[in-house]
């Protein structure tokens, strides 16, 4: 038995020994198997690691003791979990809620099968055994299960894949089943899943329906479950779905929305439902892996780069459109009418992983990070029970977290998520034999090695303290390597092995490497310089031209009106800002705050992105303006070449103010569309054309016959020479937006509206 000075580590290992052993014993291999790719790395399971830090700790108890809870009522007030009791016969009733409401059911269960591994709940453990019970009743004879369908129409099932979801639901009943296996030993919603896994394998394949789901997520699915079953089968119904998409040579095409445009194999950029997306290319991703096709690969290559370096947020949003919830053009990134779907963060987290455990490299998980840190976790509120569908990056004080909504993928979505954060932290490659530190949080874990179980203490207080130690506790003295993710956004690091520092560090894709003899007891001192950086964006990024945003260490950070008692979104930072920051552990669960100086000789406040809306409502933007920052780039810069964002350089900032006359005003309207911001109208972005979607616009849309009005006010007179109108009309594509039948210009004198001559 290993010895540990270090608390937790010995109780770790007993625990994953246990699940290890039972798994094992319990789901003996069906058909022969395929071997993950030689190059592929191993991932290690959510059972064999336990957080403790002040960060994640936190967010995983409040996930079990208020996000599950108020799920798990929401569920059942909703009509959730009594649709599987009426399809079983239990009780009388209709279908209620969306078609594919099954799915929010198996994420909430999936989410607390996590949260049973890491803290034993009897009352959780009685509460899910129900509604599993009515789950495995509603299974049809055939293996069927799909509450929709068997209470609207069994004559129905499969014959609308691109809407109604079946094998999207399908999907996250095996993930359920898998982490609920997994996390309890039993096998009460595993057996449901192989009779449903069989059913559709029946169903689908080469010969029989050549159908693939509208929405992906049973591609990903099918590999977990082919990964804890051993059946084969499994895993070529999810390699067929692959293939299938983009053929259509036996079925109409379901079109761009569904990534059903081209075969997975020949696309090269990244379009459509931003969630169907991620979802796809994680299962291209599980397949790739464990067939090394070169041409999935190359395609999951092109694609991450099309994502990475055109259509991604600094706060690792992707989705930029709210029509058809999708990406947009490339370099179209609004802000405050940014999509940034949580259940999208949350794929892309899903997918960047995939990718590290495919290529061993940093960059992937950089990604990952920056989601999870960002966009994920503004996802849902401090309280748990309030979350965010879309995440914008500015807002008007509007936008609030929801307790739940009529879709609820997100908070579903949010409560399975943050416990398997544990699953991220570490991954092994076998041959050579090296343990990869993925994610820095302080806690234990107990690692299945080549060499043998190796235990694993991390101490720090990441993200806001820059220092991380490592406590290694290998059951034998043995030579292995240790690699270290050096983040992208760190340039400047340190390295001690047992209080000797480390002077040239090798690093390989990202990762310190240090290869040595390592013995029980071992320390490893890490330290991650985390100054305030000012991050530009990609020229060709209009919303973003003459503004920065904050970082510090993995976090994005923002200005909230609240704090600064203005309207952040006219705020401009000085040249030299002289940046300060203080952990104040009162506020918003504890944070460092950031300070800096403003153009108007200000002192300002900036808090963590993910913080936001949670005191009293107000303006919030992330990309501020910046003294001295061009609104007019050199668009073929060549230094940005690799690159969507970067830290500025304060030598480039130039003498040029802020803002405009205009953009010191204060608009006034009579209306503004829901999916449109008031901001739009004195941003300082000129449209390309009348079309122009790639930044924010104002409209009066849906009101027609009315007569509207726009007004600008200025907290003191100002003298203006010219004043121009141009005109959203978006009719080439299918918009109805219109240039309006009349209009005339106006100047207030005294309390008099006066019209002005215009051309």
């Amino acid at each position: 038995m290993m010895r540990s000075a270090r608390p937790g580590v010995l109780d770790v290992a007993l625990r994953c020994a246990a699940f290890t052993g039972l798994l094992c014993a319990a789901v003996p291999a069906r058909g022969q198997a395929v071997p993950p790719a030689a190059h592929r790395l191993t991932a290690v399971p959510f059972t064999s690691v336990q957080l403790d830090d002040g960060f994640w700790s936190p967010r995983l108890k409040t996930n079990h003791d208020r996000s599950l809870p108020h799920n798990f009522r929401w569920c059942e007030e909703t009509g959730r979990f009594t649709n599987f009791a009426k399809a079983a016969g239990l009780m009388e009733g209709k279908f209620e809620g969306i078609y594919f409401n099954d799915s929010d059911v198996y994420k909430v269960l999936e989410g607390a099968s996590y949260a049973l591994a890491a803290s034993p709940d009897p009352a959780l453990e009685q509460q899910m055994d129900r509604v599993i019970e009515w789950i495995g009743a509603a299974q049809r004879e055939d293996g069927y299960l799909n509450t929709y369908y068997t209470l609207t129409g069994l004559d129905q099932r499969w014959t609308d894949l691109p809407v109604k979801h079946e094998l999207y639901c399908a999907g996250h009943f095996f993930e359920a089943a898998v982490a609920h296996y997994r996390a309890t030993g039993k096998r009460t919603m595993l057996d449901v899943a192989i009779r449903l896994a069989d059913h559709i394998d029946r169903t689908f394949g080469p010969g029989k329906k050549y159908g693939v789901p509208g929405h992906e997520e049973i591609e990903l699915a099918l590999v977990k479950l082919y990964e804890v079953t051993g059946e084969r089968r499994y895993f070529d119904l999810a390699k067929f779905f692959v293939d299938q998409r983009g053929d259509s040579t036996h079925r109409p095409s379901y079109g761009l929305s569904c990534q059903d445009h081209l075969p997975v194999r020949q696309q090269s950029e990244i379009v459509g439902h931003a969630v169907r997306a991620m979802y796809l290319y994680s299962g291209v991703a599980d397949v790739a892996a464990y067939t090394g096709d070169p041409e999935l690969i190359a395609a999951m290559d092109r694609i991450w780069k099309d994502v990475t370096l055109r259509k991604l947020y600094i706060t690792g949003g992707v989705g930029a459109r709210h029509v058809g919830e999708a990406f947009g053009d490339p370099y179209e990134l609004p802000n405050e009418s940014a999509y940034c779907e949580t259940c999208a963060a949350i794929g892309l987290v899903f997918w960047s992983y995939r990718l590290a455990l495919m290529h061993g490299d940093a960059q992937y998980v950089d990604v990952m990070e920056r989601a999870l840190y960002n966009n994920v976790l503004a996802g849902v509120a401090l309280d748990g029970e309030h979350f965010f569908y879309v995440n914008p990056l500015a807002s008007g004080g509007d936008h609030h977290r929801q307790p739940f909504f009529g879709c609820a993928c997100c908070p579903t979505n949010v409560v399975r998520l943050i416990p398997s954060v544990p699953g991220y932290v570490y991954m092994i490659r076998t041959d050579p034999e090296e343990v990869f530190v993925n994610l820095y949080a302080a806690g234990s874990a107990v690692l299945n090695t080549p060499g043998g179980k190796l235990g694993i203490r991390q101490e720090g207080r990441y993200p806001w303290d820059e220092d991380i130690t490592v406590h290694l506790f290998p059951q034998a003295p043995r030579e292995f390597a240790l690699k270290l993710r050096i983040p992208g956004w760190c340039h400047d690091f340190q390295v001690a092995v047992n209080d000797e520092r480390v002077e040239q560090p090798s690093i390989e894709k990202g990762y310190l490497v240090l290869r040595r003899q390592w013995k029980e007891g071992d320390r490893v001192n890490l330290h991650l310089a985390m100054p305030v950086e000012r991050w530009e964006a990609h020229p060709a990024v209009v919303a973003d031209r003459g503004r920065v945003a904050l970082q510090r260490g993995p976090l994005v950070y923002c200005l909230e009106s609240v704090d600064n008692a203005f309207d952040v979104r006219r705020c401009a930072l000085a040249k030299d800002p002289r940046f300060s920051t203080e952990y104040r552990p009162d506020l918003l669960g504890g944070v460092v705050v950031v300070q800096a100086d403003t153009a108007d000789g200000r002192r300002v406040t900036a808090v963590p992105y993910y913080a936001w809306d949670h005191r009293e409502p107000g303006p919030m933007v992330v990309w501020v303006r910046q003294l001295g920052k061009s609104r007019h780039p050199v668009m073929d810069d060549p230094s940005w070449e690799g690159r969507l964002y970067r830290p500025l350089d304060p030598a480039t900032l130039g003498d040029e103010e802020p803002m405009t006359a205009f953009e010191t005003a204060e608009p006034a309207v009579s209306d503004c569309n829901l999916g449109d911001q008031v901001e739009a109208m004195n941003d300082g972005l000129v449209p390309q054309n009348s079309n122009d979607h790639a930044i924010p616009r104002f409209t009066w849309w849906d009101h027609r016959g009315t007569a509207e009005w726009v007004e600008y006010h200025w907290p003191t007179p100002v003298r203006l020479t010219t004043a121009e109108v141009y005109w959203f009309d978006d009719e080439p594509s299918g918009g109805q937006c219109r240039v309006p039948a009349s209009w005339r210009l106006l100047y207030r004198d005294g309390e008099q509206w006066r019209p002005r001559q215009y051309s």
